[in-house]
């Protein structure tokens, strides 16, 4: 049996897993992630989690084959280095020292990348293009084409969430304005329903003393209107999107992740409904559009195995 680590970086926790060959998770640990104390820090972090990670499964670190990291922003893996990552107060930060503390090589690959490929691993798909979209904070998306992640000539690609959704629409952290993530990410629905709660007081969300992701939908399950109606224009916000991805790139398969996907076929039957009418191709064979499998482990998995 061959082993692998792979490490999903956050900006608050570092998530890191011993990974077989077959793509299965046998021991995961997390830690936090210590921005604060900088860039020195969270390298020697990430090292001693993955000695932990050996330690707690009775392995030698010279048993692993790889330690792959998913990193929430921009690197160049082919020179090993995280070019940069605002969340992290990254910019040029290389990954030797791990390499070095640990004796292992090291690969380094985007997060949402990682998430992607954690999913087509994990569908066991051969289809020749799959994306995959994670509704999060904001939208993550990885590109695989024929078993390769595509991101790009400079490693940049991908950033589907920053496509334009709504000219001059909602200001993004990007710069630009009306941004896909502004209205379909799991932060957008909050905000969604906060504004439904404020102007519609009857609505039975206004009970709700914490609202996130599942609100609109929990209620929306009881028949609440208010609720309803944020949950159908939230619907269109993501299938609205998907109809552009599906236009450039007609994928095989299209996985949708995020805490958002946990609504399971209920949600997603919904949006491929809407898709399905609205894109261009009305006369041949049409996107596969499912919910992801992994979910917070898709970063783990994609980052230990590709």
């Amino acid at each position: 049996m061959k082993y692998y680590i792979g490490i999903d970086l956050g900006g608050t926790n570092i998530a890191g897993g011993l990974v077989d060959e077959n793509g299965k998770i046998l021991k995961k640990i997390s830690v936090p992630t210590e921005v604060e104390r900088g860039e020195n820090a969270i390298i020697d972090n990430i090292a001693d989690l993955c000695g932990k990670i050996c330690d707690e499964s009775n392995i030698k670190l010279s048993q692993v084959e790889k330690i792959g990291i998913g990193v929430p922003g921009t690197v160049d893996s082919e020179n090993g280095m995280i070019m940069f990552a605002c969340n992290l107060n990254f910019n040029k930060v290389s990954i030797k020292p791990i390499e070095e503390k640990c004796g292992v090589s090291v690969k380094i690959l985007n997060d949402a990348d990682a998430a992607a490929y954690g999913e087509y691993v994990a569908s066991g798909s051969k289809a020749d293009s799959f994306i995959c979209i994670t509704l999060g904070t904001g939208i993550g998306s990885g590109i695989i084409i024929n078993g390769k992640i595509y991101n790009g000539f400079n490693g940049a690609g991908g950033e589907i969430g920053h496509t334009t959704l709504i000219k001059d629409g909602v200001q993004c952290s990007c710069g630009r304005k009306g941004c896909w993530e502004k209205y379909a990410s799991a932060t957008a629905l909050v905000s969604q329903t906060k504004a439904a709660i404020k102007n519609n007081p009857e609505s039975i969300m206004s009970k709700e003393t914490v609202i996130n992701g599942q609100t609109a939908f929990r209620a929306a399950d009881k028949g609440d209107e208010t609720a309803l109606k944020v949950v159908e224009k939230y619907i269109e916000y993501v299938a609205e999107g998907l109809v552009n991805v599906i236009n450039i790139f007609q994928p095989k398969k299209i996985v949708i992740g995020g805490g958002i996907s946990r609504e399971g076929e209920p949600f997603i039957s919904r949006v491929r409904e809407f898709v399905y009418k609205y894109d261009y191709n009305k006369y041949l064979d049409k996107t596969e559009i499912t919910a992801a499998e992994l979910f917070n482990d898709a970063g783990i998995v994609g980052a230990a195995l590709y």
